[in-house]
């Protein structure tokens, strides 16, 4: 049992001793009620109340970690603001008393275009890391996208989601290296590989550098230093170096990452036509559109205003998902009226897992599933195939 969560309990039954005891005449009732009225993972209604209860819950540099977005936050900002943008256009007298929102990708079906991506170190929110997610991931049949910087093994996270994980890939620096974590990865029974280029260039999270001069902790025990600098991760044990993101890497990479793997290639952070294209030259089997949660460049340009070229740029030979700014189910239907095929969430499932853990996860996916579902009862598009651009409108 962790630290915190022993602290939680005793304080819960320190309050149920007091609740019987003549003690509540002196001012301890209040205190009583107040951890009485705890929320429950079922009952939070938003994704958006989600935020805080996980800033509540997580110490200064973790929450820093999770909230920020590079140099001023402003893409971050415009990738939420921009589903505000978009009108819907809803439809009547259409059935819609059976709704399927479910997508196949790549082989796979699942039972939401919404899916969970690549986020580092989810021990950082919760004990039971990446694996709480998995098993969220499972019990919804939700794809789930691993990051190079877990805190808990593919193998093991693989055991735990069953199918429907993907990797999503740092290169090392050393081609040798990538070699040998692409093997691993697809020992592991990964089917996609997901190769993230949107921070070749490097980042400014000055946010998260705020956060973490704020924390006074002894990170040494979790972290490599006091201060609280990553341990190097899981994924590369047995590996030359630990370093990753070259910068000299070029479309022929793609090319190179194909001919050493069976898994499929997906490029992430792909944000004009030119380079959806020039994706699909060199062989990519999808694109994820995305700047990294607005934590990449503070290029101002939200990720769903990118979808329109780049989905035409394809010309439907090759998968398009984007993410960036999801925040409820409608913004996700926009996001497929706009042509893509699969939705994906970072920061409200993991203000899940650090509120509640798994239940927190499952709790984000329902409400976010359902409000989908509504949207698609709204707009007379009982399938995800029916939804197209003639039921949005951009103000």
């Amino acid at each position: 049992m962790s630290r915190s969560v022993a602290r939680a309990r005793y304080r819960r039954e320190f309050l149920r001793f007091l609740a019987a005891s003549p003690l509540l005449a002196y001012g301890f009732r209040e205190a009583w009620a107040q951890e009485s009225a705890a929320p429950l993972a079922k009952d939070v209604l938003s994704v958006m109340d989600f935020e805080a209860l996980a800033k509540g819950t997580l110490p200064p540099a973790h929450w820093g970690y999770m909230a920020s977005g590079t140099d001023d936050n402003l893409t971050l900002q415009a990738n939420v603001a921009a589903y505000k943008n978009i009108q819907l256009r809803p439809r009547r007298l259409v059935d819609v008393s059976k709704i399927d929102s479910s997508v196949e990708l790549f082989g796979q079906r699942f039972a939401s275009p919404i899916f969970l991506c690549p986020v580092g170190g989810h021990r950082m929110f919760h004990a039971d890391g990446e694996v709480a997610t998995a098993r969220a991931a499972r019990a919804k049949n939700t794809l789930q996208v691993l990051s190079t910087q877990t805190s808990i093994a593919v193998e093991e996270v693989m055991a735990a989601r069953g199918s429907g994980l993907w990797f999503q890939l740092y290169i090392p620096a050393a081609w040798e290296d990538t070699e040998k974590l692409v093997r691993r990865v697809e020992a592991a029974g990964c089917p996609v590989l997901v190769w993230t280029i949107d921070l070749l260039g490097g980042r400014n999270l000055e946010t998260a550098t705020r956060f973490q001069r704020t924390d006074t902790r002894q990170c040494a025990a979790c972290h490599a230093t006091a201060t609280g600098g990553r341990r190097n991760s899981v994924m590369f044990s047995g590996l030359s170096s630990t370093r990753f993101n070259p910068s000299n890497a070029t479309w022929d990479w793609v090319e190179r990452l194909k001919k050493m793997t069976s898994m499929k290639v997906i490029i992430k952070g792909i944000e004009t036509g030119e380079d959806a294209r020039l994706a699909r030259e060199h062989g990519a089997d999808g694109i994820l559109v995305s700047n990294h949660g607005g934590r990449a460049a503070e290029s101002l340009r939200p990720t769903i205003e990118s979808v329109p070229e780049i989905v035409d740029a394809v010309n439907n030979q090759i998968p398009v998902l984007v993410d960036g700014g999801v925040r409820r189910g409608a913004d996700a239907f926009k996001a497929l009226a706009y042509g893509a095929r699969a939705v994906g969430i970072g920061r409200p499932y993991t203000w899940g897992l650090a509120s509640f853990g798994q239940e927190g996860v499952e709790r984000v996916l329902d409400i976010l599933n359902a409000e989908l579902n509504l949207t698609m009862r709204q707009c007379g598009t009982p399938t995800l195939a029916q939804i197209t651009k003639a039921h949005v409108r951009r103000i």
